[in-house]
């Protein structure tokens, strides 16, 4: 008899769940990104399973709407530019590739995501922030910025602040349970 390997479900957000493995692969691409052991420790993985959470009810979101998806093929060149800069060739990639248990699938996915979540951020939450001329004034006078670097920045904070507030709610009106036994 051979024994099978259980993907244990971490969290269940309305009717998706996140696996224990989703979990940790997720961990180890954004460590692969940036160049870092992963930390799989008890308290990470809570805190990623946190920001998990937040991009399946963006997914659920963008599933009922119509915002456009990118097209994986469009994140090639930014996969071989990482590849470029961050490796002395295809064979050291491979081998950082399989020291953090990852395909280079995970990697587009991750990217792929970054990218969708980019587009929602800035097509729902940027496009209706309005800021004055004088508060573009002010915040580029304190922080020592462009006039155009500040508009840039103020937006984007208002956006996130608008995002956040979207995701509380959302959050609030779905049932979200969290499988405590996975965290240990």
């Amino acid at each position: 008899m051979q024994a099978e390997l259980i993907d244990r479900i971490a969290v269940s957000v309305g009717n998706r769940v996140i696996t224990q493995n989703d979990l940790e692969r997720q961990i180890r691409v954004v460590a692969f990104q940036n160049g870092v052991k992963p930390d799989l420790s008890p308290a990470n993985k809570r805190a990623v399973a946190e920001k998990m959470i937040q991009q399946k009810l963006i997914q659920i979101d963008l599933e009922t709407s119509r915002y456009p998806q990118p097209i994986p093929a469009e994140l090639t060149p930014a996969i071989e530019e990482f590849k470029k800069t961050h490796f002395m060739d295809s064979a050291e990639y491979e081998r950082a590739l399989a020291a953090y248990q990852i395909t280079e699938q995970d990697l587009l996915d991750m990217l792929v995501w970054q990218r969708t979540l980019l587009n929602f951020i800035e097509l729902r939450f940027e496009t209706g922030v309005q800021v004055s001329e004088a508060e573009v004034d002010a915040y580029a006078r304190e922080k020592k910025m462009t006039t155009a670097e500040a508009e840039r920045a103020l937006i984007s904070q208002r956006a996130d602040e608008q995002a956040d507030h979207w995701l509380r709610d959302v959050r609030r009106r779905t049932e979200v349970i969290v499988h405590d036994e996975v965290f240990k």
